[in-house]
């Protein structure tokens, strides 16, 4: 299944620095407002030590990780809600993703302009949030001027439905016109279910990236703890990275080279890393493999998937024609070192159609179409 995020955050917080670092692919980095007007898009693999472990005990032909795919969309600004910076554009660029990851300036440079003339991190993150509840709050005023007419339906599970949504949208409308959003309005599961084809922006969920200088990194910084502190009352998580540090990373040609490079800044992944597999995480996706001599594969699925829905990933016709699966899990893999010692210690299963898919689970899917 696909992942991407979007990153976004106001001019100058260094997204298009930190998504050129992280892909390697060249997007425009330049000290003035709406440098990036479309979307630069890169595919990025998530680094996974089993999947290498895997290779070298199943020695494939190939080996091919799973990905996210990260989307760099323009600086937004105060007013974008109602157009301003080419707001209307943008916005609709964010509504495609699946997550956000909100770039926050937390470093002092006087030779980069800051839009709002000062660094604030809290003000800054609360100016983005407003606009995107702002944008959000229309959408659920235009849904809400189309509600007679769908209650006046003659099929009765539409004109149910717009009944059944018409409170709910009042809240919520109320909700996003003060800034804040959907993500932290209080709705069952069922309710969320009902709005969810409006596909809100503030109801995805969001990573906020601190984007440290390179003495910035340690626990004290006194902008990543305001960061912290604001994301803490809307259960959103936060990440730091230097995204200077991380560029000159991405430029060494080898992976020997990148990996001395940490080693003497004293760490043991990057923090493009680090974000990849959070992004992978907050979405609470997961990892199965198939592994044989031609191909070891990781496959990125829901968390809670059944079989067949895990099948389904590879192609639609493996869970329409599910009959059974094979599976044993990476780290008996790893422990008996064969795929046939597994099997003589008794670790090999047949699943059928009501087994949860585990995180690191070994599976070979049988199916007949």
């Amino acid at each position: 299944m696909a992942l991407n995020c979007g990153i976004v955050g106001l001019p100058n917080v260094g997204k298009s620095t930190i998504f050129q670092a992280l892909t390697s692919a060249p997007a425009e980095a330049a000290n003035y407002p709406f440098c990036t007007i479309e979307p630069n898009v890169g595919i990025v693999s998530v680094a996974d030590t089993r999947l290498d472990q895997i290779t070298k005990l199943i020695k494939p032909s190939k080996t091919i990780p799973t990905v996210v795919e990260f989307v760099d969309i323009a600086g937004l600004v105060k007013g974008a809600s109602k157009g301003e910076g080419l707001g209307n554009q943008f916005l609709g660029h964010i509504r495609q993703v699946n997550a956000i990851i909100h770039v926050v300036r937390c470093f002092d440079d006087g030779d980069i302009v800051h839009v709002h003339g000062r660094i604030d991190p809290t003000d800054d993150i609360e100016t983005i949030n407003i606009e995107l509840a702002l944008a959000d709050a229309e959408v659920v005023t235009k849904k809400q001027q189309n509600l007679p007419k769908l209650m006046k339906n003659q099929n009765k599970d539409i004109s149910s439905k717009a009944k059944a949504i018409q409170p709910i949208l009042e809240k919520l409308e109320a909700h996003l016109s003060e800034g804040l959003a959907a993500r932290i309005f209080e709705m069952s599961k069922d309710e969320r279910e009902l709005v969810s084809e409006l596909n809100l922006i503030t109801m995805k969920d969001v990573l906020y990236l601190c984007n440290v200088d390179e003495d910035g990194v340690s626990d004290d910084n006194e902008y990543v703890k305001s960061v912290k502190e604001f994301a803490s009352k809307e259960g959103a998580q936060v990440s730091v990275i230097c995204g200077k540090l991380e560029s000159e990373i991405a430029s060494l040609e080898t992976e020997e080279e990148k990996s001395e490079f940490l080693e003497a800044a004293g760490l043991e992944q990057s923090g493009l890393q680090v974000l990849t597999k959070t992004a992978y995480e907050m979405l609470g996706l997961r990892t199965y493999f198939t592994a044989g001599e031609k191909e070891v594969r990781a496959w990125t699925f829901k968390a809670g998937a059944k079989a067949p829905q895990a099948a389904g990933v590879i192609h639609t016709d493996f869970e329409r024609g599910f009959i059974k699966a094979e599976i044993y899990h990476c780290d008996d893999l790893f422990a008996l070192g064969s795929e046939q010692k597994v099997k003589e210690a008794g670790k090999f299963r047949i699943e059928g159609k009501e087994y949860d898919v585990k995180d690191g689970d070994i599976i070979h899917f049988r199916f007949n179409v």
